[in-house]
């Protein structure tokens, strides 16, 4: 009897602690971790630093006249231009730049190719710029022609990343990033919000050595692991490019083909969204559910017309590009820097699509985003 009412105890423990379990997988409340976000900077930075705000970032106006007096000039060194987070950070740039009586010299665009991106650092190098401001493609495979910057006394800016064994203050001023770990969660919890709480789903991501595709990463299957038990990636497949969306049309199909059960894709950034968005297209999901890093007008068209991009969180390339600018100033005049500087992330629906769109980029949606709504 009294093996037998412990076996009974026994399972109604287990029965109860599955319930209490499920009651707490269900209770998860999606809606209010998103309202979190934003809130503070989850990123860390390259070399773990903890994250400045850009709203320390200043200059007097005794310190603008000074650097207008210097006439200098800078070079715009981009990875990759072929998206709208990039032209939002290179006309944040041009803005600040044209405050400060700053000329630029050059915008370059590697097409995300460390060799192209080396050719284009020696091609800058010989107008002689005193300021370069740049995203570095492969953190190793472009170090050598940027330390060949700072040795010659160019005062260097990132965006997101830095070369491999460079120091903040000796090798370079600061690097400024979006809280990517932050829009990794984000994404997370708008997937998992769109969905219900459950199913399985799949990850495009970035198959490179690169520091914030991989923060976003991180976060995302954090999040899924820890507060969506309910929830189960079931496929992934990394893409390089230079053809993301491309490459990521190809993964995305052939997932939708081997795993029917999918019920939503996560993607690392908005261009391989978009190659997401017609693999469910061509098998016919329109049931499908989408959620990725980055408001690009692509996927703005698709949010807003009601198409499988359920939710996404932005970057704000513009003020990063405001904030690049304006540490340059610093590099300039000497004044020490901060060495890692983070702006929020924003999560985004269709509900506050035209605000954020405001938020991100300075002006109101496209034309094309408006006849969508």
């Amino acid at each position: 009897m009294r093996i037998s009412a412990l076996l009974h105890g026994t399972a109604f423990c287990l029965a109860l602690g599955a319930g209490l379990a499920a009651t707490t997988a269900q209770a998860f409340d999606s809606q209010a971790a998103i309202d979190n976000i934003g809130k503070s900077v989850m990123s860390l930075g390259p070399n773990g630093e903890k994250p400045e705000s850009a709203s320390v970032v200043k200059l007097s106006d005794d310190e603008l006249a000074k650097i207008k007096a210097m006439h200098a000039k800078a070079a715009i060194v981009m990875h990759y231009a072929g998206n709208d987070w990039s032209q939002a950070q290179i006309e944040g740039l041009k803005a600040q730049f044209d405050k400060m009586g700053i000329e630029v010299i050059a915008t370059t665009d590697a097409g995300f190719k460390p060799d192209k991106q080396v050719s284009d650092i020696e091609t800058v190098l010989a107008q002689k710029p005193n300021i370069i401001v740049s995203i570095p493609t492969d953190p190793v495979a472009t170090a050598n022609e940027y330390k060949a910057a700072a040795a010659a006394g160019v005062k260097l800016v990132f965006m997101d990343n830095v070369p491999k064994d460079f120091v903040a203050g000796k090798d370079y001023v600061s690097v400024v990033s979006a809280d990517n770990y932050g829009n990794g969660v984000a994404t997370a919890h708008l997937l998992a919000q769109a969905l219900g709480g459950k199913g399985d789903v799949g990850v495009v991501f970035h198959a490179a050595d690169f520091f914030v595709t991989r923060q976003r990463y991180d976060a995302m299957k954090k999040t899924l692991a820890e507060d969506y038990p309910d929830i189960h990636i079931v496929a992934e497949q990394g893409i390089g490019g230079p053809d993301f969306s491309g490459d990521a049309e190809k993964a995305a199909g052939a997932m939708l083909v081997s795993h029917r059960s999918i019920k939503g894709i996560w993607a690392v950034w908005d261009v391989p969204a978009e190659g997401v968005i017609a693999a469910a297209a061509t098998n016919g999901r329109d049931d499908l559910v989408v959620t990725n890093c980055d408001l690009g007008e692509n996927v703005a068209i698709n949010m807003a017309s009601d198409g499988v991009i359920k939710g996404l969180s932005a970057q704000r390339p513009y003020d990063q590009g405001v904030t690049e600018a304006l540490l340059a100033g610093y590099g300039l005049l000497g004044k020490q820097a901060p060495a890692y500087v983070a702006l929020p992330a924003l999560p985004v629906t269709k509900a506050n699509l035209a605000d954020a769109w405001q938020q991100v980029y300075h002006k109101p949606v496209t034309d094309k985003i408006k006849k969508s709504m």
